[in-house]
């Protein structure tokens, strides 16, 4: 059976989704967003990588975040994102938000990782032929380099705009120093950097200690979370322990010394608070990250349309009474 063309859904835009301005640009992006570094590449199934990407833009999703080496393997979520271009989202390119990255190991030998000129122009250049387009959004050094000279990253980036294969620039993961150097050095060269991309989430609330999410601010960027469950931990799948079918289990990055007896109760005490809320705790994780107003978009996965059809039931309550801030505090510091 060949599967009816693909038109979407006319109330993509009326069905509850927000829309954040991206620091100071003319860029907004929906709340959450759909994150393909698992869950969309060869090892999984076609259909149902299609079937998601579908359910997400029909329900106001418009940003898709990739890398070159998300999968698994390296480069399939990108070629699995092209054939969908290809045959579903064409039509829709200019109403898409679309990101890669490189920055991380992509191939062998010196020049297939890291922060290189080199590295990066090739690469984006083998992304846009995997997603059968001719230009990204964004493009991202996806982590710092200390061994090439920062400017020479910069200004692949600066570079890669001019040449018109990408709309705007950002990083992610890049240490506070390397982030005001990175910040200072494109808005010089009228390519300013749109988004800091950072971990972020209840279990890890560095880029708010350290003082990344202020910094971008400052600076004109929007900041995007990604891991904002903490790989799952933030979710119902390890009240119990561990699942065997969990990402600890199929010894996946989650690693089983994270879930720590300290870290079991935490979740424990939270899943107690988002009850209240009438949230589960996934939910309630992500609607904690869009209470902060420095926060433009959650990125999160989607292993079933139903997980997608829940992380998007966050937006429907992002208040969060002093009350809940407070215990919420106290069970993180204890």
């Amino acid at each position: 059976m060949i599967d009816p063309v693909y038109k979407a859904a006319d109330n993509r835009y009326d069905c509850g989704m927000t829309y954040r301005r991206c620091g100071r640009s003319g860029i907004l992006l929906p709340a959450i967003s759909l994150g393909l570094w698992h869950n969309f590449g060869n090892v999984d199934t076609f259909a149902s990588s299609k079937k998601k990407l579908h359910f997400a833009f029909d329900n106001g999703i418009t940003h898709f975040d990739l890398a070159n080496n998300y999968g698994p393997s390296y480069g399939s979520a990108e070629e699995t994102f092209g054939q969908v271009m290809k045959t579903s989202f064409a039509p829709y390119r200019d109403e898409l938000f679309i990101s890669t990255k490189a920055g991380h190991d992509m191939w062998p030998g010196p020049y297939g990782n890291w922060g290189s000129r080199k590295y990066l122009m090739a690469s984006l250049n083998q992304s846009l032929k995997r997603m059968n387009l001719d230009y990204v959004d964004i493009f991202y050094s996806h982590r710092y380099d200390p061994e090439t000279p920062l400017e020479e990253t910069l200004q692949a980036l600066v570079d890669i705009v001019r040449q018109g294969k990408a709309l705007y620039v950002g990083i992610s993961k890049y240490p506070k120093e390397a982030a005001q150097t990175a910040y200072s050095y494109l808005r010089e060269h009228d390519v300013p950097c749109l988004l800091y991309q950072g971990c972020y989430n209840l279990l890890n609330q560095k880029p708010e200690k350290e003082g990344i999410l202020q910094q971008a601010a400052e600076n004109g960027s929007g900041f995007i979370a990604f891991s904002p469950l903490a790989q799952g931990l933030l979710s119902n799948r390890y009240l119990n322990g561990i699942p065997s079918d969990s990402r600890i289990a199929r010894g996946g990055f989650l690693k089983k010394e994270e879930l720590t007896a300290q870290v079991l109760q935490q979740i424990q005490q939270l899943n107690q608070i988002a009850l209240q809320r009438g949230q589960t705790l996934a939910e309630m994780a992500l609607a904690w990250l869009l209470s902060h107003k420095q926060v433009t978009s959650v990125i999160v996965g989607a292993s079933s349309t139903d997980q997608l059809k829940d992380s998007l039931k966050a937006q429907q309550n992002i208040s969060f009474t002093e009350e809940e801030l407070a215990a919420i505090r106290n069970i993180l510091s204890a």
